[in-house]
C-alpha cells in the first residue's frame, strides 16, 4: 500500500510539474495583441507627495499643466477627511477636483478604508489608535465606513469631474497595515451598494492584484475590472527580480474573467512606475532606487501593458517622478513621460 501511496504522490507531483513548465512556456510565447494607443492616466496621493517632502499641490499642478494628465485615480483618505467623528473637511479634495475639471481632466475617485499608498488602511485615530483597538472596534468601523463612503459619493455625485467610482483598493489582497487580512466580500457588496443607492449615474471599479490573485470575485462585482501590474519588485531574502511571465498571461487571465464573471471592461489601474525597495523609496541611494526603475524599464512596463492587450493604462509614481525632477535635478523620466503622454493623446 505504502509503494502504492507513494507511486500516486509521485504522478501526482510529475503532473503538476509538467502542468506548470508548459503553462510557463505558453506565458512567455509573443504576442502581436499591441495597443498602438493607450489612455494613459496616473494615481496622485497628496500623502505621498507630502511624505517624500513636496509641494504636494505644487506637484499636482505640474501633473496637470507640464505633463498634461487626462486622466487621475484620487485617494479619499479617510483619516484624513474624518479627522474627528462627524467633522469632515473636504478641502483638498474640493481643490483637487476642482483643478482637473478647469483643465478638462477625468477622476476616479476612491473610497473605502483601504485605498492606495501606505499604509494601505487608512482609519481615524477616532476608531482606534492601532490595530489592536480596530479589531477590538471592527463592528464600529465597518458602521462609520459605510456612512462615511455614502457622505462621499453624496458630495461628489454631481462633480463633472468624476468619471468612475473605485470601491476599496486590491479588496482581496492581504496587504497593507490592517485590521484584517482582507475587506471580505460581504463588506465590500455592502459599501458597493451604498455607492449605486447614492449614484446610480457613474460605474464602479473594482481592483485586485495582476500577479497574485484570480481577478474572478473582484471582477464579478465591478462594472469596470482594474488590475495592478508590476514587474520589477523586491522581497526581503531574495532580493530584486523580475515576475518570470509575458504578457499572454494577462491575456488569459482577461478570457477568465470574460468566461467566468462575465466581465469584459479592464483597465491597468496600477503600473509600476517607480522603484519597489526595501524599506521607504526616496531614502534608498539612487542607485539603489534605479535597480528596479528607471527611464528604460518604466517604458518597457507600458509596452507591456500594451502588448496585454489595454487600452487604458494608470501609472503609479508620478510623484517619484516629480522628486527626481525637483529634489533630485533628474528630469528624464518626467520628460520622457511628457512625450508618452503626448505620443498616446487620442
Amino acid at each position: 500500500m505504502l509503494k502504492i501511496f507513494l507511486k500516486s504522490i509521485a504522478v501526482a507531483v510529475s503532473a503538476i510539474t509538467v502542468a506548470t513548465i508548459i503553462f510557463f512556456i505558453y506565458f512567455n510565447l509573443p504576442t502581436e495583441n499591441i495597443i498602438e494607443k493607450a489612455d494613459i492616466g496616473v494615481t496622485f496621493s497628496l500623502r505621498y507627495s507630502q511624505d517624500i517632502g513636496l509641494d504636494w499641490k505644487e506637484n499636482y499642478l505640474a501633473m496637470l499643466d507640464d505633463l498634461k494628465i487626462k486622466k487621475i485615480r484620487i485617494p479619499v483618505y479617510w483619516d484624513l477627511v474624518e479627522k474627528e467623528k462627524d467633522q469632515y473637511d473636504f478641502s483638498d479634495i474640493d481643490w483637487q477636483l476642482e483643478e482637473a475639471q478647469k483643465r478638462g481632466a477625468e477622476i476616479i475617485l476612491v473610497v473605502g478604508q483601504k485605498v492606495p499608498r501606505w499604509p494601505e488602511c487608512h482609519i481615524p485615530r477616532w476608531i482606534g489608535e492601532n490595530s489592536s483597538e480596530v479589531r477590538e472596534n471592527e463592528k464600529l468601523k465597518d458602521e462609520e465606513i459605510l456612512e462615511f463612503v455614502g457622505d462621499v459619493v453624496k458630495r461628489y455625485k454631481n462633480h463633472e469631474a468624476i468619471k468612475y467610482w473605485q470601491v476599496e483598493n486590491e479588496p482581496f489582497l492581504a496587504f497593507g497595515d490592517c485590521s484584517r487580512p482582507t475587506i471580505g466580500a460581504e463588506m465590500l457588496d455592502k459599501e458597493i451598494a451604498v455607492v449605486k443607492s447614492t449614484d446610480s449615474s457613474r460605474q464602479v471599479i473594482v481592483t485586485d492584484s495582476g500577479e497574485l490573485s484570480t481577478w474572478i470575485p473582484a471582477a464579478k462585482r465591478a462594472d469596470v475590472f482594474g488590475t495592478t501590474m508590476y514587474r520589477n519588485v523586491y522581497k526581503e531574502g531574495w532580493g530584486y527580480y523580475v515576475y518570470p511571465i509575458g504578457p499572454r498571461f494577462f491575456l488569459t487571465k482577461r478570457w477568465f474573467i470574460e468566461k467566468f464573471a462575465g466581465q469584459e471592461d479592464a483597465i491597468v489601474i496600477e503600473l509600476q512606475g517607480e522603484p519597489w525597495v526595501a524599506g521607504w523609496t526616496t531614502n534608498q541611494p539612487l542607485e539603489e532606487q534605479f535597480k528596479s526603475m528607471n527611464a528604460e524599464k518604466l517604458s518597457e512596463n507600458i509596452l507591456y501593458a500594451q502588448k496585454s492587450g489595454f487600452d487604458t493604462i494608470y501609472i503609479w509614481g508620478v510623484e517619484w517622478w516629480y522628486w527626481l525632477k525637483t529634489e533630485k535635478d533628474l528630469p528624464e523620466i518626467w520628460n520622457m513621460m511628457k512625450g508618452i503622454i503626448n505620443k498616446n493623446q487620442k
